[in-house]
């Protein structure tokens, strides 16, 4: 039976709600006397933070619809003009990838703009976020905005929002923009101007301005002989991707054939991440076909890049980690000074802060999240900005895009590796090289899902059990430090993560994602190399295997 109240609401919504597919499905879910899924759809407010909006596709304000995504705009455009000198006529940038509703949001999110007197610069087509953020800046927008939900799963949407800077809106703007789409009133009454002369479109110009910059920050002179299979994963990568390589002097990168073209639907795959568990099952079979030296593979907006290495038993995906020390390493000693800066974040390996004192060159460790690597740029302007990254494949190589750059980072793997094989070696050898200098620096990722409103809750609590009552040892090993990121001593803005240091110098990191309801844990651990790498690197994966047992011990996890 619905709750009254409930029933009210929900009654509300649809009188409000200007998109006849999702009054429709409200109205079968009152008519089915479905209490669950409308509590659930009505269960608050899709929240708006510094990662904009993200979630599943359907009616009621805890989805991702016509009358949330107005509302955004609304909200956003309220800000601009009370906020942002001269943003009316700097305008605001939106780009959109090829998920469902994606070019609707953005069209809709024009209107709404446009309506309020700002310029927009709309995209004529759909294409990746770095595209996006790159144009924010080449343009002199005051925002942007991009409609995707990068990896989600297929029912899943979302809204980033860009400030002019080109990075990813930080506190306090994230909860201003939210408190103006609070008041932003019924969606059936914000003003629309579909027609507008506001409303400018943009492409070719844009996409030609960011393959320029790509190839600028990737100056490479060098050999140009590697095999390439790619995958865009159903996404928007291909078709930028392609003119890159192209530009640069690359033969044509093999797309896999059953992933090449968009699909809303990501018919070949459960979750279109290149992390997950047989995603790269079909760029794995092309490359075996092809005899590729590398697989690229993007997820479907191309802001990440996943990278597999050919092996004794097929193809190997690098981490993140791995990848991240590859690039920090090919790109510092191609260069000098030392005012150069990489940065990455503190669930990444420490393997970094070593490959950049070792070339002379600063190094930062911000939060999770690609907005606080760009604010480290930007609180850094005394530095050049070489290379930052994430585990979660996330890279951005040079200035020209402050967020993850999949395409950009794909060009910079590509040109390593014709390097490195124009000398006879892979990027396997130029690991093992990384690891007799520094150590085996090994780590890896745990996620758990919680799913709904009780996984929200259960997370929280068993966060909020890792603070009172942190483990006293992990591993055989005394857990030596615990930090927690909620309180101010840390020098970085407060977050939901818990560190706990052991007396070996591993390390184990837990926090909730922000953009998916996982519980994430990463482990790192540093092993000195003796007689040999793959010794010392057998030896670090059985210390992992260790620490991640004893985690799920101490957590309830499994």
């Amino acid at each position: 039976m619905i709750d009254p109240a409930l029933a009210a609401a929900v009654r509300a919504w649809i009188d409000a709600d200007p998109d006849p597919h999702t009054r429709a499905e409200l109205e079968a879910l009152l008519a089915a006397d479905d209490a669950s899924a409308l509590a659930d759809r009505f269960a608050g407010p899709l929240e708006f933070g510094t990662a904009g909006l993200r979630g599943a596709l359907g009616g009621g304000p805890s989805r991702m619809n016509v009358a949330v995504v107005r509302a955004a705009a609304r909200g956003l455009a309220t800000f601009l003009l009370e906020a942002r000198s001269g943003a009316a006529e700097r305008g605001v940038v939106i780009g959109y990838d090829a998920r469902h509703q994606s070019r609707e949001f953005a069209h809709d999110s024009a209107a709404v703009l446009a309506a309020a007197g700002l310029r927009v610069h709309l995209a004529d087509r759909c294409w990746p976020t770095p595209v996006t953020a790159f144009a924010v800046r080449h343009l002199g927008a005051a925002a942007g905005v991009m409609v995707t939900a990068s990896h989600n799963p297929a029912p899943d949407n979302g809204y980033k929002v860009y400030e002019g800077n080109g990075a990813q809106i930080t506190a306090p703007v994230d909860t201003e923009i939210a408190s103006h789409i609070a008041s932003a009133g019924p969606a059936t009454e914000i003003p629309l101007a579909h027609d507008s002369s506001r409303i400018g479109a943009i492409g070719d110009d844009v996409i030609g301005a960011y393959l320029d910059e790509a190839l600028a920050t990737v100056p490479y002179a060098g050999p140009r002989a590697v095999r390439i299979a790619y995958t865009p994963l159903h996404g928007v990568g291909r078709d930028v991707l392609l003119p890159l390589f192209a530009r640069a002097g690359f033969d044509a990168p093999v797309v896999v054939a059953e992933q090449s073209e968009p699909d809303p639907d990501f018919p070949t795959t459960v979750f279109p991440n290149p992390e997950e568990p047989g995603a790269l099952d079909l760029a794995f079979a092309t490359a075996q076909r092809t005899g590729a030296d590398i697989v690229l593979a993007n997820d479907p907006d191309a802001d990440r890049l996943a990278v597999a290495v050919p092996t004794t038993d097929g193809y190997r995906r690098l981490t993140g980690d791995e990848l991240g020390a590859l690039l920090a390493e090919w790109l510092l000693r191609r260069g000098s000074g030392t005012d150069r800066l990489a940065v990455t974040t503190i669930v990444s390996s420490t393997l970094l802060d070593r490959i950049a004192a070792a070339h002379g060159a600063s190094s930062a460790r911000v939060l999770t999240g690609f907005k606080w690597i760009a604010r480290a740029v930007e609180d850094r302007p005394t530095l050049r900005f070489v290379c930052g990254y994430e585990e979660a494949l996330g890279y951005a190589i040079g200035p020209h895009a402050r967020d993850k750059d999949g395409l950009t980072a794909a060009l910079a793997v590509a040109a390593m590796t014709a390097e490195l094989l124009a000398a006879g070696r892979t990027l396997t050898d130029a690991l093992d090289d990384l690891a007799r200098v520094h150590g085996v620096h090994a780590t890896s990722q745990w996620s758990v899902r919680f799913e709904g409103a009780a996984g929200a809750a259960e997370m929280s609590a068993l966060m909020q059990r890792v603070r009172s009552a942190p483990p006293a040892s992990l591993g055989g090993v005394e857990v030596a430090a615990v930090t927690d990121f909620l309180a101010p001593t840390t020098g970085l803005p407060a977050a939901d993560v818990v560190q706990l240091d052991l007396a070996d110098s591993s390390r184990v990191l837990i926090r909730p994602s922000g953009t998916e309801p996982k519980l994430k844990c990463y482990f790192e651990v540093v092993e000195p190399v003796g007689a040999d790498v793959a010794s010392a690197r057998a030896a670090a994966e059985r210390r992992l295997a260790t620490l991640r047992a004893d985690v799920g011990a101490a957590t309830g996890l499994r």
